[in-house]
């Protein structure tokens, strides 16, 4: 029995080192491929019985693990969607059948459809910021298909704002017309504008007039700056949008009344300024806020993808809105994963369930925007392995040449 276990153990020797070699070969073509992770092949002892006055070769089986916690190094590109993962973690990306797999290949563009492919065909999903807050919970429910439709921004009709201004305390009062009086000859202390937008996106600016009526008083009035006078100014066209008289605390300077100012937008919508962050205090007039809401219409210039994966569109007009945050996943034993074509996983039981956080909380990696992870082959050492795995197959196939000859010698006996 122990010549053919020798027979049989050479067989297994060369499978295995053949394994070993398919597995060298494997790193060494995918050791340009963004987010490959290595395979090492590991050898196990196979054992037919124990016995003192003769042995019986039992053998070799290999197990091949991959080396998928290995962080691979990072390299730029010119590219806001080619992400890489520094630290733990993977995107999670879906087929055209629905499934869902993990992965650290982020070589992804833009489809004609607004998808974001990598550079297997797997489509990056994330979270709709459009449609609410992102998702905590485990689990893959709530992911949605990346969609970057080059759409434009939407007018949006600007329907608040704020306004914080000081008012100097020590400022002389009108006694001629003041600016509610929309003359020719009205006077005011300060004058600031404030760009709104109307219910198709256009633009309109509103001046804002602060004349002192009294200790304390102060009279307040917006105007159309459409409507001003050739060169700006009085008349205006039009009367004033809202004229309010602001009344300040003595002691310590704070507007009391009116908090808000309420008009009508020209071509517009309901309008609610807030003013009570304004002041009466002994310095010179000054704006600490200004700012209100709503936009023009404009297109889609570019997109940026934050560390935390929040994925925002940037618009021509320089308006930055958050459309989607890209989560990583991961699960207990990363390199327990069971690996798919085109550098994707999928959890198992030794794996452990997927769990999904935000970039950087809670032990996950940061999303890096234009760099990519490349593999983690290190090519000194598979081209050493390639050769100790040439010598092992040849070391076992010196030992089934010599077998071969002992029974063929032993045949030869019979004769």
């Amino acid at each position: 029995m122990s010549l053919y276990s020798a027979l049989t153990a050479s067989v297994s020797g060369m499978a295995a080192q053949s394994n070993k070699l398919s597995a060298v070969s494997d790193n060494i073509a995918n050791s340009n491929t963004t987010g490959y992770k290595q395979a090492d092949t590991e050898f196990e002892t196979l054992v037919n019985g124990l016995n003192k006055t003769s042995y019986d070769a039992g053998g070799v089986k290999t197990t091949i693990r991959y080396n998928i916690s290995s962080q691979g190094q990072l390299t730029s590109t010119s590219s806001a969607t080619d992400l890489g993962i520094q630290g733990n973690g993977f995107f999670v990306v879906t087929d055209d059948s629905g499934t869902k797999y993990l992965t650290r290949a982020g070589s992804f563009t833009k489809n004609a459809d607004g998808t974001l492919s990598n550079t297997a065909g797997y489509k990056l999903m994330g979270y709709n910021l459009t449609s609410g807050s992102a998702s905590s919970a485990d689990g893959l429910g709530g992911l949605e298909v990346v969609d970057l439709t080059s759409a434009g921004l939407q007018a949006a009709p600007s329907t608040s704002g704020t306004l914080a201004v000081n008012l100097p305390s020590n400022g002389n009062a009108i006694t001629t017309a003041l600016p509610s009086a929309n003359s020719a000859t009205s006077t005011y202390n300060s004058k600031t504008s404030l760009v709104t937008y109307d219910n198709l996106g256009n633009a309109v600016t509103l001046d804002m007039y602060f004349a002192k009526t009294g200790t304390n008083s102060w009279e307040m009035s917006i105007y159309n700056a459409a409507d001003a006078a050739a060169g700006g100014g009085f008349p205006y066209a039009t009367s004033a949008l809202s004229t309010q008289t602001l009344t300040f605390s003595p002691s310590d300077g704070s507007l009391t009344t009116p908090t808000s100012a309420s008009f009508t937008i020209p071509n517009g919508q309901a309008f609610t300024l807030d003013l009570s962050q304004t002041t009466q205090l002994a310095a010179g007039f000054s704006v600490s806020a200004q700012n209100a809401n709503g936009n023009a219409p404009s297109g889609l210039k570019s997109i940026s993808i934050g560390t935390d994966g929040v994925l925002s569109k940037v618009y021509q007009n320089g308006t930055t809105v958050a459309a989607y945050k890209i989560p990583l996943a991961t699960v207990a034993s990363v390199d327990n994963l069971m690996v798919g074509t085109g550098n994707v996983y999928e959890a198992n039981g030794d794996s452990g369930s997927i769990i999904i956080g935000d970039a950087g909380t809670n032990g996950l990696g940061s999303i890096q925007s234009s760099q990519l992870e490349s593999s983690n082959v290190d090519l000194a050492a598979q081209l050493t392995d390639m050769i100790v795995a040439q010598r092992g197959y040849e070391a076992n196939s010196k030992v089934f040449e010599t077998g071969s000859t002992l029974l063929t010698e032993l045949v030869n006996l019979v004769k």
